[in-house]
């Protein structure tokens, strides 16, 4: 995986900062990426199907073992900050902020029955925060990867995904689903990674928009979310309730969609439900289209997921709204919102060579608006975790 500012120059910033704060040199340095989830939105925690690939943009953990059980966080985007913290005594909810991350990590993978020890770790990274672009299981993923190869764990990627997820779960207190996690220690370049949130399958379906005359481009609208503010948790709690009501375990688990819908009363979780059964669909139509060499064909299926996250599940923003309408009119084959919802970034597929193009167009729209212009983040597929040094 190469990051947004090349392999070589983000390794010597990472052991570079690692030194700085800790006199020594790391043991070594990891990477997990960021991640776009072309489609399947909310879908995970309902145990449907998604279609993650993942960024060139990624965060780096430099990392040395230390005695006593000490565990020293330190973060180059927060450099005012530093925690420490005794690993055996990391519970639930006893590390605040951005630190909770890499130290629920330490805590799930101990209370996994791995033993690991203290360590040092420096945490950099490309990944624009609260973009919907994962930077939280970037860096559970990184450490992850840094505690097990500083402690000689073997642990293979999907097990190690589901510690991580319960870092963030349990340790961290978001329950997001399965797929960042997954996307961070799997994906393959030049390929989209097709999950079954149920059964924990995957395979690779390939994506590589240059060699179809296409690029996929990321936004960032600069409006920030925060999946920690309870709107999250209540879209969960809300597929949960119209599951129960359906008589299944999961929303993934309705096998006649349009007689369920009819017999949900609530208006509310008819429409949550509709967006979680329609993506479910969009996921597998989409990869029929990939594996048939057909990928100038799915912007019609972006754009009725964008709607259907606006309109049905409401978690859209005006910034994205006004992104994907621009984007379209401008010649986009299609466009839509990402990740958790209500902040974040916007994707947009265009024909190759119209990407400043439409681009600009985004950016004079949300300048008449008042509205600060939108960062363009490249969006190659690339591959997963790894150690860079």
């Amino acid at each position: 995986m190469t990051s947004a500012r090349g392999t070589g120059a983000a390794v010597t910033d990472a052991a570079d900062f690692f030194g700085a704060r800790y006199g020594e040199q790391p043991e070594g340095v990891w990477q997990a990426p960021g991640r776009v989830n072309l489609i399947g939105e909310h879908t995970d925690y309902n145990e449907g199907f998604v279609l993650p690939f993942a960024l060139g943009s990624g965060v780096r953990a430099a990392a040395a073992r230390a005695s006593d059980d000490v565990l020293e966080l330190c973060s180059r985007q927060i450099p005012a900050e530093r925690v420490t913290v005794r690993i055996g005594g990391l519970a639930a909810g006893s590390v605040t902020g951005w630190a909770a991350y890499p130290a629920g990590v330490a805590w799930a993978l101990r209370e996994a029955g791995h033993k690991v020890g203290g360590a040092l770790i420096a945490i950099d990274s490309d990944v624009p925060q609260g973009a919907g672009l994962s930077s939280s299981a970037a860096v559970e993923c990184a450490v992850a990867a840094a505690l097990t190869g500083l402690y000689g764990i073997e642990i293979r990627g999907p097990r190690l995904a589901r510690i991580a997820q319960r870092a963030e779960n349990d340790f961290v207190g978001v329950p997001s689903g399965i797929m960042d996690q997954f996307a961070a220690l799997l994906c393959r370049r030049a390929h989209a990674l097709l999950l079954d949130c149920q059964t924990l399958v995957t395979s690779q379906v390939p994506f590589d928009p240059a060699s179809a005359g296409l690029e996929l481009v990321v936004l960032d609208t600069r409006v920030r979310h925060d999946l920690t503010d309870g709107r999250y948790a209540n879209r969960r709690r809300a597929c949960e309730e119209a599951a129960y009501l359906l008589g299944v375990p999961t929303l993934r688990d309705v096998t006649d969609p349009d007689t369920a819908l009819r017999r949900l009363d609530d208006p509310l979780l008819r429409r949550r439900a509709r967006h979680v059964i329609t993506d479910n669909r969009r996921v597998q139509t989409v990869v029929g289209l990939l594996r048939a060499g057909a990928m100038n064909e799915i912007g019609t299926l972006l754009n009725a997921s964008h709607l259907s996250l606006r309109d049905d599940f409401e978690i859209s923003w005006p910034q994205a709204d006004v992104a994907v309408a621009t984007a379209n009119a401008a010649g986009a084959l299609g466009a839509r919102m990402i990740g958790g919802g209500f902040g974040g970034s916007v994707i947009k597929l265009v024909p190759a060579g119209r990407c400043s193009e439409i681009s600009a167009a985004i950016a004079s729209e949300f300048g008449q608006r008042g509205w600060s212009p939108p960062r363009v983040v490249p969006a190659s597929p690339e591959s997963g975790t790894q150690r860079l040094a």
